[in-house]
């Protein structure tokens, strides 16, 4: 597959941004979009020079030149869509969080499996160079055994109650959309913990406005996360062990740079730019794994999906956070 044509489900901010990037990724074509209406598929497409709009995900599914689709509804849709696509034989990248529960994502993984097809969360953070460099440098033993983790997600934004962040149809709160990110970090970093505690406050919609996450894990070592709208917090990171630590700067989970500081040593930098806003890293993987025929990326293998969304789980369980349906 020389050339992988892209077909792109949705047409709002995060969908603009990926088929932005998908112009810098050599091999990669952007075929068709579709949307749930042919007006806002058609005034994508002509934005963006794409071929062909669809008025419906059915159509996009079902387009005969898409050979994958990318995923960029909100998260109460990514079910439906992923499924969809799947059902119509069309692997697929879909946006974090992946769904609205383990126990749908398993499912989506499952049918993955069932039919052969290649199936991603579009975790773009764990495709980072820079991250990769960081998660090869503890690897080698840079700082030792990882024994603590920090992260933060906060974005002091002013949303009005029908927004999408504040409705729990949408599968609105701050875990989803942004704690997903440090949830994820400390996972990639330590694996599924063996206790997780939280504390959150909830907005009159009763989804989550501020959150703080305690992860312990069998070996002794602890990850302090916390994730909040309205919330203008550094989203940093740090990582530590008995031979130094690890520093991210502000948005940590799309660095070009970062430090490590070994215990006795001088500062190192080390800084690994990426071209435009740095999705097109997730979208180069799962290019990859389609090219070698990979059900599933070992950047972001279906497992440690499966948790991540499992420990979100429990956190909004003790949080007191349940969607529509569940």
């Amino acid at each position: 597959m020389s050339t992988i044509k892209w077909g792109i489900l949705a047409t709002g901010g995060i969908a603009a941004t990926f088929t932005e990037d998908l112009k810098l990724l050599p091999g990669a074509e952007v075929t068709a979009v579709g949307s749930r209406s042919v007006e806002s598929a058609s005034a994508f497409a002509g934005r963006y020079g794409i071929p062909r709009a669809h008025g419906s995900w059915a159509g996009l599914a079902a387009d005969p030149d898409v050979d994958i689709v990318y995923v960029a509804t909100p998260h109460n849709a990514h079910y439906d869509a992923v499924r969809l696509c799947l059902e119509a034989g069309k692997p697929v990248l879909c946006e974090k969080a992946f769904t609205l529960n383990r126990a749908q994502a398993a499912e989506l993984v499952d049918l993955a499996r069932e039919r052969g097809l290649f199936l991603m969360e579009a975790m773009w953070m764990r495709c980072n160079p820079a991250i990769r460099k960081l998660v090869e440098l503890i690897g080698d033993g840079a700082i030792g055994p990882v024994t603590t983790v920090h992260a933060d997600f906060g974005l002091s934004v002013a949303v009005e109650p029908g927004h999408r962040l504040r409705n729990p149809e949408l599968g609105g709160g701050a875990l989803l959309d942004l704690g997903v990110y440090p949830v994820s970090f400390a996972h990639m970093l330590l694996g599924g913990p063996g206790k997780v505690q939280s504390w959150a406050r909830l907005t009159p919609e009763g989804v989550d406005e501020n959150t703080g996450m305690l992860f312990g894990y069998p070996d002794g070592a602890v990850a302090l996360l916390s994730c909040g709208i309205g919330t203008h917090s550094p989203v940093t990171a740090s990582v530590s062990g008995p031979l130094g630590r690890i520093e991210l700067p502000h948005l940590f989970f799309r660095p070009d740079t970062f430090t490590l500081y070994r215990t006795g040593g001088e500062p190192e930098t080390f800084r690994v730019p990426y071209d435009g806003n740095g999705m097109n890293h997730e979208a180069a993987e799962a290019m990859r794994c389609l090219r070698e025929g990979l059900l599933e990326s070992p950047l972001v293998p279906w497992q440690a999906t499966l948790e991540v969304m499992g420990i979100m789980d429990e956190v909004r369980a003790q949080a007191g956070v349940r969607f529509p349906g569940e």
